[in-house]
C-alpha cells in the first residue's frame, strides 16, 4: 500500500537552481470559477493550524497556487476561503505564461500577488537578506501533460522553497472539480524533501458513484500504471467490489453510497481514515500503512 504514495524524490537538477527561467511548460490555462473550492475545502479541513499560522518564519509564509490557469479566479477563490481562518494570509499566483501574469496584475493587493515563475518558484528577497517563504503549495492540473519522469524532480525542486512542515497538494481534477485525486506531502523537518502523508480521492456528489471514473484523474505518478499487479490496480478493483457488495445503500443516496463503500473497503484490510469528518464530505483518505488508523 505504501507503494501507492509518492516515491522519495529524486536529487534536484542542478541547472533548475542555477537560473532564474521559469522551470516548466505552460498548461493548456482551461479553468473556471469553484473548480478547486473541494480542494480548498479539504486543505482547511486537513491542517487549518497550518493556514493559520502566524508565529515566525511562517508569519509572512506565502500560500501558492502553482499553475493557476488562464484567468486567476482559482487563486483569488483561495484567498478569499483561506482568509476567513488567516485574513493577513498572503496569496501568490505562479503561472509560466507571462501573458496570464500580466492579465492578474490588476488583482494584486498587499496580500496578493501573481508572477512569473515554474517549479523554481519566484521568491525574492526581503531586507534583511532572507528569501520569502511558503507555508503550502498547491499544484493542480498541472504535471498531468508531463511525462512521468518529471514528477520527482519537480518536486525536489518545489521543497527548496518550503518551510519545514509546509504542504504540496498535487492532483488532478475534472473541468468541474467534483472529482479529483491528489497526494498530499509534508515537508521534512531537516531536509529540503517530502513525505507522503495521504492519497485523497474526493467524490462531489453531482454525478453517479463510480469508483472507475476517478481512472482518468490518477495523478502522474499513478496513472500509467493501472494493469494487473499494481497497488493502484488493485485499490481501484477492491474498491469496485467494496461499491457492488454496498450497492443497496445507493438507495440512500450516492453520497450516502459512497461512505458505505469506503467503510467496507477499510473492512477490507485497506487503510481507509475512517473519520467522519472526511467520509461525509465525500473524501476517501488513505493513509501510509503504518500510519492508518
Amino acid at each position: 500500500m505504501k507503494r501507492l504514495l509518492p516515491a522519495e524524490p529524486a536529487p534536484v537538477r542542478r541547472g533548475w537552481l542555477r537560473t532564474r527561467r521559469p522551470q516548466g511548460q505552460p498548461t493548456r490555462g482551461k479553468t473556471a470559477a469553484n473548480r478547486l473550492r473541494r480542494v480548498d475545502v479539504f486543505m482547511l479541513l486537513y491542517d487549518m493550524p497550518l493556514l493559520r499560522c502566524q508565529s515566525g518564519a511562517f508569519a509572512d509564509a506565502w500560500f501558492v497556487d502553482l499553475g493557476y490557469g488562464a484567468t486567476p479566479v482559482t487563486t483569488l477563490e483561495s484567498a478569499a476561503r483561506f482568509r476567513r481562518v488567516n485574513p493577513d494570509l498572503p496569496v501568490l499566483g505562479v503561472e509560466i505564461d507571462p501573458v496570464r501574469v500580466a492579465a492578474a496584475q490588476p488583482f494584486c493587493d498587499a496580500l496578493t500577488d501573481f508572477r512569473l515563475g515554474g517549479f523554481n518558484l519566484p521568491l525574492r528577497r526581503q531586507r534583511a537578506g532572507e528569501s520569502e517563504t511558503v507555508r503550502a503549495i498547491r499544484a493542480f492540473n498541472v504535471l498531468r501533460q508531463y511525462d512521468e519522469t518529471a514528477v520527482a524532480p519537480a518536486y525536489a525542486e518545489l521543497a527548496q522553497y518550503a518551510l519545514p512542515g509546509a504542504l504540496l497538494v498535487e492532483g488532478t481534477s475534472t473541468p468541474a472539480g467534483d472529482l479529483w485525486v491528489a497526494n498530499v506531502l509534508r515537508r521534512a523537518a531537516h531536509a529540503p524533501a517530502w513525505r507522503s502523508e495521504a492519497l485523497v480521492f474526493s467524490y462531489g456528489g453531482r454525478t453517479p458513484f463510480d469508483p472507475a471514473d476517478f481512472q482518468t484523474v490518477l495523478p502522474k505518478n499513478l496513472i500509467h500504471h493501472v494493469e494487473p499487479g499494481t497497488p493502484i490496480a488493485a485499490l481501484l478493483d477492491a474498491w469496485k467490489a467494496a461499491a457492488q457488495r454496498t450497492r443497496a445503500a445507493r438507495i440512500w443516496g450516492d453520497r450516502h453510497w459512497f461512505t458505505i463503500a469506503a467503510r467496507n473497503l477499510r473492512a477490507a484490510g485497506w487503510p481507509v481514515d475512517p473519520r467522519q469528518r472526511w467520509l461525509r464530505r465525500g473524501f476517501l483518505v488513505l493513509r501510509p500503512v503504518d500510519s492508518a488508523e
